[in-house]
C-alpha cells in the first residue's frame, strides 16, 4: 500500500482502521528507515492504521543534512503527547517506537491514556552500562504493554532483563538470536525476515486484543 506522505509523519493503512499504531523512530535512523518502513507496512497489511513521526531534531536533520543528538528528555514527551493530541480517540490509539522512541512512548503512555504500548528494542539500559537501568517506571505502568526484543541486544539480554523484577503482566518476546534491530547471525539458522515477520505477527495480535478489550 502506497503511504500518505504529510510532514512529518508518514501513515499507512485503511483511514477508518479500528485501531491506530503510533511509531516513533530511534536515536539514530529516521522514521522512513528499512526497519521502520517493513514493521509499518507489514501491520498496514493486518488492517492497521499506522502513522509514523520524527521528533524535531530528527526533522531539522532531515532538512540541514546535519546530524543532531536527541533533544532532552521533556521536549520529546511533549512531542508525543502533542502527536497523540492529534490523532483521534486514544482508546484505539496504540503507541510505541523503535529503541529510544519506544522508551518515551513507555513514559507518557500512563498519562496519554491510550489503548496500550509497543516497544521494539527497549534500551534497559545503555551499551556497556548495565548498572543505568531504565526500568523504574515500567514496574508501575498501567498501560497494557508488549517489548519485543532480540535475544543479543546489548541494550538488555534475557539473562539480564529476568533480574530486573518486571511485572508479568509487561509481555517481552524474545526473538532468535536478534541484535537491537532484530538482526541475527548467519550461523544461528535464523534470519531477519523471520524476525521481523514474528515481531509483525505478535505486534498485530496484542493490537487486536488490546481494544477488543476497550470495545
Amino acid at each position: 500500500m502506497t503511504p500518505d506522505r504529510h510532514e512529518p509523519m508518514i501513515t499507512n493503512g485503511p483511514t477508518n482502521a479500528a485501531c491506530t499504531l503510533v511509531l516513533a523512530h530511534g536515536a539514530v535512523a529516521p522514521m522512513d528507515n528499512a526497519f521502520m518502513t517493513i514493521v509499518a507496512e507489514g501491520l498496514a497489511d493486518q488492517e492497521f492504521r499506522v502513522v509514523r513521526f520524527e521528533f524535531p531534531y530528527m526533522t531539522q536533520r532531515r532538512q540541514t543534512g546535519k546530524k543532531r543528538p536527541p533533544y532532552r528528555e521533556p521536549v520529546m514527551r511533549k512531542t508525543w503527547l502533542d502527536v497523540i493530541e492529534s490523532l483521534g480517540p486514544r482508546e484505539r490509539i496504540i503507541i510505541g517506537g523503535k529503541s529510544m522512541g519506544g522508551r518515551i512512548a513507555s513514559l507518557i503512555a500512563d498519562e496519554a491514556q491510550v489503548a496500550g504500548l509497543v516497544c521494539l528494542g527497549y534500551p534497559f539500559h545503555p551499551t556497556g552500562k548495565p548498572d543505568k537501568l531504565r526500568t523504574e517506571h515500567l514496574k508501575s505502568l498501567a498501560t497494557p504493554a508488549l517489548i519485543l526484543q532480540g535475544e543479543r541486544d546489548p541494550f538488555g539480554k534475557p539473562e539480564e532483563v529476568e533480574t530486573y523484577g518486571l511485572p508479568r503482566r509487561l509481555k517481552i518476546q524474545w526473538l532468535p538470536d536478534g541484535d537491537h534491530s532484530f538482526k541475527p547471525r548467519k550461523r544461528s539458522g535464523h534470519t531477519w525476515e523471520e524476525n521481523l515477520a514474528t515481531a509483525i505477527a505478535a505486534m498485530a495480535k496484542f493490537g487486536k486484543r488490546v481494544i477488543e478489550s476497550r470495545s
